[in-house]
């Protein structure tokens, strides 16, 4: 990918188990420039038992009389409309992704042949899980929402010892609230995951708004993930924490245009403003009407716009030199006035 971020616009369960809203959420991802519009994949007997409680979030945003269990019950995916999306999204030029969460859900994607696996927040310290998704060496997104860097050490060294190559994997700095407040979101935290344990690394963000994921980008992000519906007032867990999709566009749009702006690194003047150093540097120039014959002092000399002669830095080698023309106030200096 060299310099590109990978831009994954994650739909999630934003779809509230209706797959027309889950192709507008694809028209949306594809239209806005992403590179991948992902989705989860997940049963829910098998995620959650019947006693699980929601999280604050997912209270606040959801029936508040209906179990985890039965909220998450009714965003599934069936496995039919898994195909019918990852057609969908073929005819709009955008990858499909989902996230499985369970092992069931695990084979079947790659029953689907997905060829990357993302890997939540909640199951990086799933050691049967993850030791299964090692086995399979897929390009590997692993979340690290809730996560101590000793955690995040631990899962990978499970996926790579679990037959994974290194290069195959991305780890993302994440924080599991929705929304992230500013003051939790530590974004240096990315770098210290590149630091211990030399992967690549991106970043998966819960804020409102889109200037997180651009700073986060001009850090290093390999990978940008980013939650986004058809309208935050919708019912459910995560519209609240969503983009809306010209927020989308406009995020994707900022991150191609900092990715143009990161550049190589090296220090010179630019195509586009070469072009100006000779309106806005100095040259060296006469204060003064002077005769053949003088011997120059550097009072004789001034500093002033074009930048078309001879650099003021050079202005002291020039003190002791004879003129052989007169000179007027304000010529510039030039090697040829000299005996």
């Amino acid at each position: 990918m060299n310099n590109k971020t990978l831009i994954i616009a994650e739909a999630g369960v934003n779809h509230n188990g209706d797959i027309e809203i889950a192709k507008k959420l694809i028209d949306v991802a594809a239209e806005a420039g992403a590179d991948i519009v992902k989705f989860q994949t997940f049963k829910a007997k098998n995620l959650v038992s019947k006693f699980a409680t929601k999280a604050d979030y997912q209270k606040n945003n959801t029936n508040t009389h209906e179990s985890q269990l039965e909220m998450l019950q009714a965003l599934e995916l069936d496995n039919e409309s898994h195909y019918l999306l990852n057609d969908y999204c073929k005819k709009r030029g955008i990858q499909f992704l989902s996230t499985p969460f369970d092992h069931e859900s695990l084979h079947f994607l790659m029953g689907m042949g997905m060829e990357t696996i993302k890997i939540p927040s909640g199951e990086i310290t799933n050691l049967p899980l993850l030791e299964e998704i090692a086995s399979f060496n897929k390009n590997l997104i692993m979340s690290t929402g809730m996560s101590t860097m000793a955690e995040i050490v631990d899962a990978a060294n499970v996926l790579i010892s679990g037959g994974t190559e290194t290069e195959k994997i991305t780890v993302l700095h994440c924080n599991t609230e929705y929304p992230t407040p500013f003051d939790d979101v530590n974004l240096n935290a990315m770098k210290t995951i590149a630091d211990f344990t030399k992967l690549n690394v991106g970043y998966s963000d819960h804020t409102l708004g889109i200037e997180v994921p651009i700073a986060a980008v001009s850090l290093g992000a390999k990978i940008l993930e980013k939650h986004f519906t058809l309208d935050r007032t919708l019912d459910g867990p995560d519209h609240v924490a969503s983009l809306e999709p010209q927020e989308l566009r406009t995020m994707v749009q900022c991150i191609r245009n900092i990715e143009k702006a990161m550049g190589n690194g090296e220090k010179k003047p630019s195509p586009s403003e070469q072009k100006n150093m000779v309106v806005a540097r100095k040259s060296i120039h006469y204060s003064k009407d002077l005769k053949l014959g003088h011997i120059l002092e550097l009072s004789d000399f001034v500093m002033k716009r074009p930048g078309s002669g001879i650099s003021p830095m050079a202005y002291k080698s020039y003190e002791g030199r004879e003129l052989k023309n007169n000179v007027a106030e304000d010529d510039l200096l030039k090697d040829g006035d000299f005996i």
